[in-house]
C-alpha cells in the first residue's frame, strides 16, 4: 500500500488486489482485545466485580458500534476505485485515525492471542494461532504506511 496523494479530499492510497485482500481480511478480526483485557484499576483491590461488568458491558456496546461502522465504512461502493490493476483507497483523516485504532486492536489482539511474545521469548506458532502471527505482521506494515502518510514515523501515545 502507498500514498498517492493528499488534499482537500484526504488521502488516496494505492493497493494491490493481494493488499486489498489482506486488508479485509484482516480487519474482520476486529474487535480482538477481549474485553476483560481492560481493567477499572491496575490494583485488583480497586475494582468491584459490578463496575468491571459495567466497563465489559459498555466496551462491547462500542465495539458492536465500531464494527457495524467498519465494516460500512470498507462496504462503500466507491471506497476502493479500481485502477488498473490495482485499486484506489480514499480516507479522509478522521477514517484514518480510527483504522489506525482498528488495526492497533487487531494488532494487540494478536500479540496476546500469541502469548504476549517479545525479543527474548518469540511465539511458538501452530496452526491454531498462525492467523494471529500474520495479522500481527500485517497490522504492523498497514501502521506503518498510515503513520507515514500522517507525518509519524513512531506510533503516537494512544496507539500503543
Amino acid at each position: 500500500m502507498n500514498l498517492k496523494r493528499t488534499g482537500k479530499t484526504g488521502f488516496v492510497f494505492q493497493l494491490s488486489a493481494k493488499e486489498k485482500q489482506l486488508l479485509l481480511e484482516t480487519v474482520k478480526l476486529y474487535p480482538l482485545v477481549p474485553a476483560t483485557h481492560h481493567r477499572l484499576s491496575k490494583t485488583a483491590a480497586a475494582q468491584s466485580e459490578e463496575n468491571q461488568h459495567l466497563l465489559e458491558e459498555a466496551l462491547a456496546d462500542q465495539r458492536a458500534a465500531h464494527r457495524r461502522q467498519l465494516e460500512a465504512l470498507l462496504a462503500e461502493p466507491a471506497r476502493f476505485k479500481p485502477s488498473g490493476a490495482n485499486f484506489r483507497l480514499q480516507l479522509q483523516a478522521s477514517e484514518l485515525e480510527w483504522l489506525l485504532q482498528v488495526f492497533n486492536d487487531v494488532r494487540v489482539g494478536s500479540w496476546l492471542a500469541l502469548g504476549e511474545p517479545d525479543e527474548t521469548k518469540p511465539p511458538e506458532i501452530t496452526p491454531e494461532n498462525f492467523r494471529y502471527a500474520v495479522a500481527l505482521e500485517v497490522c504492523g506494515a498497514f501502521q506503518s504506511t498510515l503513520l507515514a502518510a500522517l507525518g509519524e514515523s513512531e506510533s503516537p501515545e494512544w496507539l500503543a
